[in-house]
């Protein structure tokens, strides 16, 4: 399937080649959601996408070192590095690693803003020496570059049937509503990293603080207050998918399947630690395999039905309709 992506794309030089093949494995890796979402896309999009996942990836992995061998003071080396690595890649073209050749070719291909890409990295920078959040409007701060600026990333190469700008607000907030499902699902593991994404002012309302998440975490004992906080963090992030929802019918008749198949799959997430009675500190809610592949099996149906109706000519003037920005 890689060589069908890449042919349709039109990327035919051997190393960049290899390049998006390196972002396709890191995301078959380690976004079994997201990339099953990505199955959904037209062929000559997919890889892109890869590259965006794979460059986040790359980004991600170097600021937790899961391993943790390195200090801090290393990996922050490492992400300046990555930064000089991309920018010149976004000037120039190539890079010195698979992921930033790869991603400085999506960003020359579909205009992508590398302002992007700078408020990425500086989230990344502060998961370095920031553990924790004191209102929900720090988070927030911290998430327009750590997922809203994906959604925004991502639209320029799902095409919209309204103006780019109308279709943003909706595109950053689905990346939020993303990350905020994630943090909920890995309350326990965010904490063992000695991190709390959940906002301070959130946890207090209900009486929960560090100490309450470490014990509860640590003795495996369970605690109504945590409860209600976990309760209170499910509600707010429903809301942000209900922000995110009226985008997905501004984009590309092409490409809604795949977006609606990944926000159908990440709600499942929610209503999965739900299910679990919000037990996130002590077992990791994942959506079924077999409800994972129902609902991507429904979106195989409407991704049929929607190519069947947009001929040639309703979706060159789709992406003609997309504004600003270069495709």
């Amino acid at each position: 399937m890689t060589r069908r992506e890449l042919d349709a794309a039109g990327i035919t030089d051997p190393g960049l080649r290899s390049a998006y093949g390196r972002c396709r494995q890191l995301n078959a890796r380690h976004g079994r959601t997201y990339f099953l979402a990505t199955r959904l896309l037209p062929l000559e999009r997919r890889s892109a996408v890869h590259a965006l996942y794979g460059f986040a990836r790359w980004a991600d992995d170097i600021v937790d070192d899961l391993d943790r061998r390195l200090p801090p003071d290393e990996r922050d080396l490492l992400l300046k590095r990555l930064e000089g690595d991309l920018a010149h890649g976004l000037r120039n073209g190539g890079g010195s690693e698979p992921v930033v050749r790869a991603v400085a070719d999506t960003a020359d291909r579909y205009g992508i803003e590398a302002a992007l890409f700078s408020d990425f990295l500086a989230s990344m920078r502060a998961d370095l020496t920031v553990t924790d959040y004191p209102t929900y409007a720090d988070l927030r701060a911290y998430m327009h570059g750590s997922a809203a600026v994906i959604g925004l990333q991502m639209l320029p190469l799902l095409g919209t049937v309204v103006p780019r700008e109308e279709a943003a607000p909706h595109a950053a907030a689905l990346g939020v509503a993303f990350q905020l499902t994630n943090f909920l699902r890995d309350v326990g593991e965010d904490l063992d990293r000695g991190r709390v994404y959940l906002p301070a002012d959130l946890l207090a309302a209900h009486g929960v603080d560090r100490p309450l998440l470490e014990w509860s975490r640590r003795s495996g004992r369970r605690d109504p207050r945590v409860r209600a906080a976990l309760v209170a963090a499910e509600a707010l992030t429903r809301d942000v998918y209900r922000t995110a929802e009226p985008g997905i019918a501004m984009l590309d008749p092409r490409v809604r399947p795949c977006i609606r198949t990944a926000f159908t799959l990440y709600g499942g997430i929610l209503d999965a630690i739900a299910r679990h009675d919000y037990a996130v500190l002590h077992r990791r809610a994942v959506v079924s395999r077999r409800r994972r592949a129902a609902t991507a099996a429904a979106g195989v149906w409407k991704v049929a039905r929607a190519r069947w109706h947009a001929g040639p000519v309703a979706q060159h003037a789709a992406l003609q309709r997309k504004g600003p920005g270069r495709d």
